[in-house]
């Protein structure tokens, strides 16, 4: 029988992913969407892959308990994969509130219906190397340490435990990914990496000449949103559920990440690249290493894309983008 799949944050670049990756093993997608006066905007990179019309929306809210029951119980989801947050770190400084609203309560009210609508469904909860902050051991593992810098790592921190509780107090089948940063060119202009990738495209084409950042020795370990949402599907495909790191074991700079970019474009960084104390974040994240061995191990997942090609087709996909604009 075809396997059913319930997406939150399905208009994202990890939902989006996971929607066509789903999609090609066979499954039907059903996706939640916030209602939103820009209609017509927020599927864009569905469209970007070619799948939106292939994918069933449903209103509805992580902040409404009432929508999220409504829909698991209209579609019967056999897979639910919790993907939707307040995601952005800077972000969370300015809107805490909300961040805690949505990135933490959110997951409890996503379990509640799931427990509630269709608790023989298996749950996945979209955790993030972010929850480990000020790192406490080189390489982070399932078993390090926790240590939030940020209000977004503290309401990831909650999403992550809620999900470890309703695991162990009401048996239901619910895994966490840890997963370090993912990137693609679906990301969101206001990460690092495709703030990056936007900007030199803009460059190169004589549509602005600086890129302004902060601190670029911060570092961090960067994989394709394409290989991440791979592992999402496996870890629901295992008989137990259980809570696995996601990332390719390789720290680089944003510095040395910059430098991929501009190379790609053939532009000499130095004359464009500009610090700007207005983006050091109030507490940072100096360094974040995955440890994906229990993930390679257990679930046979490798990732197959490497920074530098990874960056370069960010850089290719903008020069596309802006060239296609009036």
């Amino acid at each position: 029988m075809t396997k059913r799949a319930l997406v939150t944050g399905v208009t994202g670049q990890d939902g989006a992913y996971l929607s066509q990756f789903l999609l090609e093993k066979g499954y039907e997608v059903h996706g939640v969407v916030r209602r939103s006066s820009h209609r017509g905007v927020e599927d864009h990179r569905l469209r970007w892959l070619g799948i939106s019309g292939k994918v069933t929306l449903h209103d509805a809210d992580l902040i409404d308990l009432s929508s999220l029951l409504r829909t698991v119980q209209d579609v019967q989801p056999d897979e639910i994969f919790n993907l939707a947050a307040q995601s952005y770190v800077a972000s969370s400084w300015r809107q805490p509130v909300l961040t805690a609203n949505v990135t933490a309560t959110g997951v409890t009210n996503m379990l509640e219906a799931m427990r509630l609508g269709a608790p023989g469904a298996r749950f996945y909860q979209a955790s993030s190397s972010e929850m480990y902050g000020l790192i406490q051991e080189p390489m982070q593992s399932e078993t390090t340490p926790f240590y939030p810098r940020s209000p977004y790592a503290v309401a990831k921190l909650y999403g992550h435990w809620i999900t470890v509780n309703y695991r162990e107090s009401f048996g239901l089948h619910a895994s966490s990914g840890i997963l370090f940063n993912h990137e693609s060119p679906l990301r969101g202009v206001e990460f690092v990496t495709r703030k990056v990738t936007h900007t030199v495209a803009q460059i190169k084409l004589g549509k602005t000449n600086e890129l302004r950042l902060g601190n670029i020795d911060a570092k961090r370990d960067w994989g394709h949103a394409r290989d991440y949402v791979r592992a999402m599907w496996l870890m629901l495909q295992q008989e137990t559920p259980d809570d696995y790191v996601v990332a390719t074991g390789v720290t680089t700079t944003v510095r040395d990440m910059c430098r991929i970019a501009f190379d790609h474009a053939g532009l000499d960084m130095e004359k464009h690249l500009i610090i700007d104390p207005a983006f050091y974040r109030p507490a940072e994240v100096d360094v974040l290493l995955g440890d994906s061995s229990k993930a390679r191990r257990v679930l046979g997942w490798t990732p197959e894309v490497n920074l530098d090609q990874m960056i370069r087709e960010m850089v290719d996909a903008d020069l596309e983008r802006l060239r296609r604009e009036p």
